[in-house]
């Protein structure tokens, strides 16, 4: 099997990045649908409007619905159709970016992304999680390619709530450990092909930044500015973590949060934090050493991620919950499969109650 490498065409990351949103859009298209959440919409609009004026980029805008569903997808295709439209331009968190290259792919037409939030490694990839309408897992669409533009402006990201920065450290945690699971196994990674030195080198690279500067990024941020601690972690977050993950793979921790959807209690928990709690069961599972624990436990626990199934709304744990969200979360296809070992379902309920576990403990201790 060929090694396989993919990364956006350009990424541009820096505070006051989207005054220039118009230079860089204009090379690609120049009637654009911009699709949005409203808040992320309204952290924008008035840089994008002066940028795009300035470089001859009409655009229309287009609310998201708030789930990438399928539903969802074709109702802004029939947009696009319709207006002509030359170039979609994604804005807001990772279901509404998803949502944006879902449709650019299905209307054959190039992509920006502008993240408003550093809270998953969604901008950079080629891929659409696809959820029902009502926000439970359905499936992955692995798309030809990258966006054509990821374009994050650190200064609208340090004015979002912590939370959702602290929700793409723990999406970007599992980077490493899912990518160091799939190249121990030989697995494929998205693009269908094995994991480059480079990509296992970004990975780590994502998960040191994280440990060393996490915490200050966090502080930093709950004060909106944007520091070069922020600057890092941000990358981390964004490129680090997509690049890491499509091009070296992903394994049980992602496929923990698929599982963990089934469960309606967990809906209003972020995809990083149930992440987070999956990454933990990940190293259950590997029976990873303490010392590894620790410093996840701690890391998590300093940045107010969570490692117990109270923290991500499952406050009443029973035998069938965890059953339900074992079976799941190995289903066939499911990216759990590619860590180096048989994975049961019988398995992944034993590590997720240990995981629990040592997270109530690590709590109670410190």
């Amino acid at each position: 099997m060929n090694k396989i490498m993919i990364s956006p065409g350009r990424y541009v990351q820096g505070a006051g990045a989207l005054g220039d949103i118009g230079k860089h859009v204009a090379g690609l298209g120049t009637k654009a649908l911009v699709l949005g959440g409203q808040r992320g919409l309204d952290a924008i609009q008035n840089l994008l409007e002066t940028s795009f004026k300035e470089h001859n980029v009409s655009y229309i805008i287009e609310p998201f619905g708030g789930e990438c569903s399928r539903p969802e997808i074709d109702r802004i295709v029939a947009n696009v159709k319709q207006n002509d439209i030359t170039i979609i331009v994604g804005v807001g968190g990772g279901k509404a970016l998803d949502t944006a290259k879902a449709v650019a792919h299905s209307a054959k037409i190039p992509v920006a992304i502008v993240p408003t939030i550093a809270a998953t490694d969604a901008p950079c990839s080629a891929l659409s999680v696809i959820y029902t309408p009502e926000g439970v897992f359905e499936s992955y669409l692995v798309l030809p390619k990258n966006p054509d533009l990821v374009l994050v402006d650190t200064a609208i990201i340090a004015q979002a709530p912590a939370r959702l920065f602290v929700s793409g450290m723990g999406d970007a945690l599992a980077t490493w450990f899912e990518a160091d699971a799939c190249a121990k196994a030989f697995a494929s990674n998205l693009p269908g092909g094995l994991s480059t030195s480079a990509a296992l080198s970004l990975a780590k690279l994502c998960y040191d930044i994280l440990i060393e500067y996490g915490l200050y990024a966090k502080l930093a941020l709950e004060q909106g500015v944007a520091t070069e601690a922020v600057e890092k972690v941000v990358e981390a977050n964004t490129l680090l973590s997509g690049l890491g993950f499509e091009s070296s793979g992903l394994a049980a921790a992602h496929a923990v949060h698929n599982g963990l959807t089934v469960l309606p209690e967990t809906h209003h928990a972020y995809h990083g934090e149930k992440v987070s709690f999956g990454t933990l069961v990940q190293l259950v599972l590997e029976n990873r050493s303490s010392g590894e624990l620790e410093e996840v436990l701690y890391f998590c626990k300093s940045v107010g991620l969570p490692i117990t199934l109270k923290e991500i709304g499952v406050t009443t744990v029973t035998p069938e919950k965890i059953r339900q969200v074992a079976a799941a979360t190995c289903a066939p296809g499911e990216t759990i499969h590619n860590q180096p070992f048989s994975v049961t379902p019988d398995s992944v309920y034993a590590a997720i109650f240990a995981a629990d576990a040592i997270g109530n403990a690590y709590l109670k201790q410190n």
